[in-house]
């Protein structure tokens, strides 16, 4: 079991629809098993519950809520397999987002913290082994022109095991 600290964004119901429907056709990997959200912290496995809980809450002490906006899809390489994914990733919202993964990645999860991946905040709408098809994919919803804006209003902390996602603690924005 894995544990990890994501953000279910506040959007638009026809917003929230239509994120689905792309996932839905192109997101085999993830689509059952998680709502669209960004993934602040990954994987975890050196903390306990309790201790990634109680980090998390002391460093999100004095966060505010974060406005954000896509606008954007790019495409980008696993480092772990051999998946290529596409990210819809925010205009604004970018550096905020950024900056409390930063924190989060201080402290206690310092050592936790794989510096040989960029981070970019996304919502993961699909994932393919061909990179000509996720390209594809990335290309047509770029000509969209698509707007997506919303707000983070909270982090909460999952476990991840045998593709099951769990909701274990909800931390509120002030």
């Amino acid at each position: 079991m894995s544990l990890l600290v994501i953000a279910y964004p506040e959007i638009k119901k026809k917003d929230f629809k239509w994120i689905q429907e792309i996932r839905n056709k192109y997101d085999g990997l993830y689509y059952d098993i998680v709502k669209p959200h960004f993934t602040l912290v990954f994987p975890v496995f050196y903390l306990n519950q309790k201790q990634l809980i109680s980090e998390i809450k002391e460093k999100s002490k004095g966060l505010k809520e974060i406005d954000f906006c896509l606008r954007c899809a790019i495409l980008n390489k696993d480092a772990f397999n051999d998946y290529w994914h596409t990210f819809l990733v925010p205009d604004e919202g970018f550096s905020g987002i950024t900056k409390i993964h930063d924190k989060f990645y201080s402290g206690k999860l310092k050592d936790e913290y794989f510096l040989a991946i960029q981070y970019v905040p996304h919502i993961g709408v699909g994932n393919f082994l061909d990179a000509n098809e996720c390209k594809k994919l990335v290309d047509e919803l770029n000509e969209t022109n698509f707007e997506i804006c919303g707000k983070i209003k909270n982090f909460t902390i999952i476990s991840y095991e045998e593709k099951k996602v769990e909701d274990i603690e909800t931390i509120e924005l002030g």
